[in-house]
């Protein structure tokens, strides 16, 4: 059997073996899209590149057959580089989204077309897991929010976008009428303690966070109620019983919880800052004075502490919502809640503090007319649709399922299983190094467990290769001249009549989620 050098690590495989099968051997990781155990390498895509006995030439992993004494590198950043520059230039042509545009254009950060899938599919409680990742007062924010979303939504460019904050609202008021609510899942408890000064949006959002992930919480509230700036809504906006009742879903112990406390005046900093691991100053609007008093320092607009990790300049104090920066939203301010959280735990788990920062994307960009009525293909023509009780009552359950078979779905919905993206993001990728020009949006959407959108392809061929091996009637072919080329279905078939028993692995096998599983279908298993 050939023993051979991987980075400097020997590793003995038997005769026959590839670099790239070698390397796993040895647990050191090759990136691949076009590759699939099983079949035939393609040796398309390029990301597998290695060094051999450090020839100019790098040879793709996949294909490269050990031999004896052999010495690869596959780190290096000449390596690196190569695998980079193959991947930007996939990404250069690639017509996909990675988030949909409400999801960006959301301030939380929301999950908009998942939660919209789970609607329609009548899994309320689905739809309330994907809400709670990121928002605990939907039911509030529904009725508050200014709904940036929605002018964000490629709906209004065909007609009018999907009613996004309504439908929030219904996740929110379903779970408050509901006798088992939906609970998220908390950690085990870490032993440290965080005090959350102010029970407005931030706090409130802060707080529910950090018990989940297991920190013992004391909200400290100068008012007599908690609420902070939206017991200012007006009540035919905002209904009162649903804000008490969402509020109180999210509250700490009450045995944590001090209600006509100002820190500052009543209790000093540095008094928490002893008794607690951490403090979050979520104050509301803050002037010099009550900096003075609290003692922090006052930045341009409010108290001063680093825009992506929300950290004070007071070592264990952080800042976040209109306690920063005046004037946030609502939604703004549970955003900054929620991101506070993040960087609180963080600090008490003894890591480096790690702001958030903007996801990976992919973007189409601006659809032209056709392009979006190709999109609204597969959603229902139905105009918007208004509560038939008034805004404030919200949609009933009906109606809440009929808006929201309005979505068009312009999210990707392989995105946590993309090799694309996960390697673009492991090697620093810019999706913009090469302007190309992009492909039309196109999807088919005739097979009733896959959809499949052109734009996304690679052209790797391991649908192709599936397809054959099921020994499909029609299956797929590489039909196309050029940079053009992509699978179809020979003969101008539709997808439901080539893929009639490969479809869900040709699905699974996709590197790139040009070929995805509808969310109903259950992965694993053939078609019929």
């Amino acid at each position: 059997m050939p023993e051979i050098t991987i980075d400097g690590q020997s590793v003995t495989v038997p005769e026959g073996t590839t670099i790239l099968e070698a390397a796993r051997q040895a647990g050191i990781e090759i990136p691949t899209l076009c590759y699939r155990e099983g079949l035939e390498p393609q040796t398309s895509c390029m990301v597998c590149v290695v060094r051999v006995d450090g020839a100019d030439r790098l040879v793709p992993s996949c294909a490269t057959v050990v031999r004896e004494g052999m010495v690869v590198e596959s780190a290096t950043e000449e390596v690196h580089a190569a695998r980079r520059m193959a991947l930007e230039l996939l990404l250069s042509e690639h017509r996909g989204d990675c988030h949909a545009p409400c999801q960006l254009a959301c301030p939380a950060g929301m999950d908009i077309p998942r939660m919209i899938r789970r609607i329609v599919a009548g899994d309320t409680r689905g739809a309330a897991e994907v809400v709670w990742e990121h928002i605990p007062l939907p039911a509030v924010l529904g009725r508050v929010c200014p709904a940036p979303c929605e002018r964000a939504c490629r709906r209004g460019d065909h007609d009018q976008p999907v009613a996004i904050r309504l439908l929030k609202a219904w996740v929110g008021d379903r779970q408050l009428a509901a006798d088992e609510p939906f609970q998220p899942h908390a950690r085990p408890s870490s032993g440290s303690t965080v005090a959350v000064v102010g029970a407005g949006p931030a706090g409130l959002t802060a707080a529910h966070y950090l018990r989940l992930r297991g920190h013992a919480v004391t909200l400290i509230e100068e008012r007599d109620a908690p609420g902070g700036g939206l017991r200012e809504v007006e009540a035919e906006r905002l209904p009162r019983e649903v804000l008490e009742r969402e509020v109180a879903a999210v509250l700490p112990p009450r045995d944590m919880l001090y209600h006509g406390v100002r820190v500052g005046r009543d209790v000093p900093l540095d008094e928490l800052r002893n008794d607690f691991d951490a403090v979050l100053l979520a104050v509301g609007e803050v002037d010099g004075a009550t900096a003075e008093e609290l003692g922090v320092p006052f930045g341009r607009r409010g108290l001063a502490a680093d825009r992506g990790t929300y950290e004070s300049p007071l070592g264990g104090v952080f800042v976040a919502g209109s306690a920063r920066s005046p004037s946030r939203p609502a939604v703004r301010a549970v955003a900054e809640g929620r991101e506070a959280a993040e960087a609180i735990d963080q600090y008490l788990r003894g890591g480096p503090v790690v702001p958030a920062g903007r996801p990976f994307n992919v973007s189409m960009g601006r659809l032209d007319a056709d392009e979006i009525a190709r999109m609204a293909e597969e959603a229902s023509d139905r105009p918007r649709i208004s509560p038939s009780g008034g805004e404030p009552a919200g949609f009933n359950d009906e109606e809440a399922t009929r808006e929201g078979l309005r979505c068009m779905h312009c999210d990707c919905r392989a995105l946590e299983s993309c090799r694309l993206k996960r390697a673009a993001e492991q090697y620093g990728a810019d999706v913009r190094a090469f302007a190309g020009e992009r492909r039309p949006f196109r999807r088919e959407a005739t097979h009733p467990a896959v959809l499949y959108e052109p734009g996304k392809c690679i052209a790797c061929g391991l649908c192709v290769q599936i397809a054959e091996r099921y020994r499909e009637e029609l299956g797929l072919t590489f039909i196309g001249r050029g940079f053009d080329v992509r699978p179809a279905v020979p003969f101008g078939g539709s997808l439901a009549e080539g893929l009639r028993r490969a479809a869900v692995e040709c699905a699974e096998a996709c590197p790139t989620g040009a070929l995805v599983l509808r969310e109903e279908v259950a992965p694993g298993g053939d078609d019929d």
